[in-house]
């Protein structure tokens, strides 16, 4: 039986068991939800989420009612207002709808979730590596936009029951409060994200936009970043130059996880 399981898992598989390796347990770090408001316990197919999250919807850690809260301009969610200091234009808000429904859906964010120390959840995400074209059409797309503050995960009036600029502070555009790219995409979320030169289809960061059709290129990104955080957690930081966009050779015990 255990020949016959082999043949049909492949090649690598194969290789490995002649040499009498034994095969590592599931990663603890991959295919993971965090646990967080509304995250479901574990990833899974969903039969269908709303517009932009619906690139997660074979393997997703949100669900549909949440991947629909997170279209709209004061969600449920968590009572957020995207139009704190008026109107978001649409080309500014579709890259913070689509960064909810990275955060929400992806099951390819557990090198990176770390404690958190709020009452709304238990884990978070930290300094996940955005590909540079990512946090650059973001930052390019919002730097009209208009803010009153820098990280908009705390330090707001809550008073009405959802987030105004605290009293004082005065809404500038983009460009002023986030001077370059590196600054929005890592200050914005309390360094939820990592501005990286990592190209996409590089395999080294992940992409917050991507064509389900072609499959989702942030599973290969986790599962490198895991053997990395298994090997040295030190070389998490360590990312390839830009010119470098092939996938480096990983070892047998990555592919097979």
């Amino acid at each position: 039986l255990r020949s016959v399981a082999a043949m049909a898992a492949g090649p690598v598989l194969l290789v490995l068991l002649a040499a009498g390796a034994v095969l590592p347990a599931r990663d603890p770090l991959l295919n993971v939800c965090m646990d967080a408001k509304h995250h479901k316990s574990k990833p899974g197919p969903e039969g269908k989420l709303h517009d932009q999250c619906s690139p997660w919807k074979d393997n997703a850690c949100c669900t549909a009612n949440t991947s629909s809260e997170a279209h709209k301009d004061e969600s449920n969610l968590y009572n957020f207002n995207w139009n704190h200091c008026g109107v978001m234009p649409p080309k500014c808000k579709r890259h913070f709808i689509q960064d909810t429904c990275l955060y929400e859906c992806s099951p390819n964010l557990g090198p990176w979730i770390d404690q958190a120390d709020s009452s709304w959840r238990r884990e978070r995400i930290l300094h996940v590596p955005l590909c540079q074209e990512d946090c650059e059409q973001w930052w390019e797309d919002c730097r009209d936009a208009v803010t009153c503050k820098e990280n908009w995960h705390k330090g707001w009036n809550w008073a009405t029951g959802w987030n105004r600029c605290p009293w004082g502070s005065m809404c500038r555009p983009f460009s002023e409060v986030f001077p370059r790219p590196k600054d929005l995409c890592e200050k914005i979320w309390s360094h939820s994200y990592r501005y990286t030169t990592a190209r996409r289809g590089s395999g080294r960061c992940i992409q917050m936009w991507f064509d389900p059709a072609q499959g989702n290129p942030n599973v290969v990104v986790a599962k490198y970043y895991a053997w990395k955080k298994r090997s040295s957690p030190d070389g998490m930081e360590d990312l390839a130059p830009e010119s470098d966009r092939a996938v480096p050779a990983l070892p047998c015990s990555v592919l097979v996880l």
